[in-house]
């Protein structure tokens, strides 16, 4: 059986062929996105395995049911990139991969506020050039603060975790409050009063039409002047420029993004010898107190192991008739 693979990396492909004894799949790797502009590079694929930044519109699901492509197996668990009613329609099954290791973007998160708060990447550079001076490094205890955390799924609970063991006061927002998450601390309040109370704030929801643009003007200034923002979440739950605008009058202290708005035309890709065309993501970075890595916190090495690992149990399942065994991995 032949699979058709989008946006992939040499670390993709190694780690595919390496799981590929046990299913024995022929494999075809692109490294360009899925979107109308590729879909006609299926050929003869049952499946097609895709990323977070393809699109998988209704007009490209229809091209790839038109070749006989039934399944679309998503290498991640965010799924706002698909038609979800076009794949049912079109009777495509779609698989994902609902948890890989939480562990990875919740550990991630906290790197950046670590860096945006102790600057460390500051120090490294100045130590480098005989600089030991500690002018300007001065940070904050993150014990004992008030951290707000939106979303408490996989990720957003292992991130409670983490921030519980550091002493911080948790408050979180999410429709359905997770029961144990309370039994240890947590407080669960509306989402204005999150918002309200929290030095620091960290997303961890799903983008959906009520989360688009989650972060603006509006909530902004609802939150503590100086208050840190983390996203490892998705790109457009900040409205970028109403970020702009608040870290230029003070009132974001600290900014810390994995995924940004425009992402799919910039990560994952060397461009250290072009000119960036984007104005916005250019303004970003020219802040001091802004943090801005490329989407890479999930990249662990065992999330990587279990993101190839349920990918291929997920499309031998289906492809057999059966139900792959990871549960919420099949949306259609």
């Amino acid at each position: 059986m032949k699979i058709t693979f989008f946006s992939t990396k040499p670390y993709d492909k190694d780690s595919f062929n390496n799981a590929n004894a046990s299913y024995n799949f022929e494999f075809e790797f692109f490294e360009t996105h899925l979107g109308p502009h590729s879909v006609e590079m299926v050929k003869n694929a049952a499946a097609v395995c895709v990323f977070v930044n393809d699109n998988l519109n209704r007009s490209v699901l229809e091209a790839l049911a038109a070749k006989n492509v039934k399944i679309v197996a998503l290498r991640c668990a965010g799924f706002n990139n698909l038609d979800m009613e076009a794949a049912k329609e079109l009777g495509i099954r779609v698989c994902r991969v609902p948890a890989y290791s939480p562990q990875a973007v919740a550990e991630h998160a906290l790197a950046m506020i670590m860096t945006l708060n102790r600057k460390t990447h500051k120090a490294y550079n100045r130590v480098r050039e005989q600089n030991f001076s500690l002018q300007g490094l001065l940070g904050f205890d993150v014990n004992g603060k008030t951290v707000g955390v939106i979303g408490t799924g996989n990720i957003g609970k292992a991130f409670i975790r983490i921030m519980l063991g550091m002493g911080c006061r948790i408050v979180a927002f999410d429709k359905y409050p997770d029961k144990a998450l309370e039994a240890t601390g947590v407080n669960y309040l509306p989402l204005e009063d999150v918002l309200r109370q929290s030095d620091i704030i960290s997303l961890h929801c799903p983008l959906t039409d009520d989360t688009f643009h989650l972060i603006k003007k509006e909530t902004i200034d609802l939150m503590k002047k100086g208050v840190m923002i983390i996203n490892t979440g998705r790109g457009k739950l900040i409205d970028t420029r109403a970020a702009i605008d608040a870290l230029k009058t003070g009132h974001i202290g600290y900014l810390g993004i994995d995924v940004y708005e425009q992402e799919e035309q910039l990560f994952f890709k060397d461009l250290s010898a072009d000119i960036i065309q984007d104005d916005v993501i250019q303004r970003l970075m020219s802040f001091p107190n802004v943090l801005v890595t490329a989407h890479q916190a999930f990249f662990t090495k065992e999330a990587l192991e279990q993101i190839v690992a349920i990918t291929c149990n997920n499309i031998h399942s289906l492809i057999n008739g059966k139900e792959p065994e990871v549960k919420g991995a099949v949306l259609v």
